[in-house]
């Protein structure tokens, strides 16, 4: 697991949607026109249209899971803390805070776990879809189950991880950094507002 970065330089840039080349040119034009900005990580997204498309439909639909919000943040800071995207991570802690997380509760995240059982059993499907998809079993649904936990929720973990994946390594691809003054480069934040516009 790594939870720090080394120093990099940007491997891709961010773009305009002058710059951006067919269905990317719309998707990032309609964003800043609404939003006023994009965010590094879909500005740099948008050098595929493909790449941005798929980002924005996938955030967009993944607001729509059962899993309580703050319970997402928590589970995409253990996602990303495994991944080692400090972009993410700091998005992700802000985010937690506006859900109404605790400092603590956001140090338990990035260690993989929680003080509420039902919240560590699903933290730790998470991480075991990131980490060891080959090795999920009957008995680690029927664990998340044992704790009340429904079918549709066990299914939308995979979309909470698959898109935590998806923007931590782009990020970490691209060499998009956190600001180092706890302003993210990229502002997942603002991207899924983006997505949901």
């Amino acid at each position: 697991m790594t939870t720090t970065s080394t120093a990099t330089t940007r491997r891709l840039s961010a773009l305009t949607p002058d710059q951006a080349q067919g269905r990317a040119r719309e998707l990032l034009g309609d964003i800043v026109e609404r939003h006023g900005s994009a965010g590094e990580m879909v500005s740099t997204m948008a050098h595929s249209p493909a790449m941005i498309e798929g980002y924005l439909s996938l955030s967009r639909a993944m607001k729509r899971v059962k899993i309580p919000r703050a319970l997402s943040e928590k589970l995409s800071l253990a996602v990303q803390e495994w991944i080692g995207c400090g972009t993410c991570r700091e998005a992700h802690e802000s985010a937690g805070r506006a859900a109404g997380l605790t400092e603590s509760d956001i140090a338990l995240a990035r260690q993989g776990t929680s003080t509420d059982p039902r919240e560590a059993a699903l933290i730790g499907l998470a991480l075991k879809v990131l980490a060891e998809p080959a090795a999920l079993g009957d008995a680690d649904v029927a664990e998340v189950r044992a704790h009340g936990w429904s079918d549709r929720v066990v299914a939308e973990v995979v979309g909470v991880v698959s898109l935590n994946l998806l923007t931590g390594a782009f990020n970490l691809l691209a060499g998009i950094q956190p600001a180092g003054d706890g302003t993210p480069e990229s502002d997942e934040g603002a991207a899924g507002s983006a997505a949901n516009a």
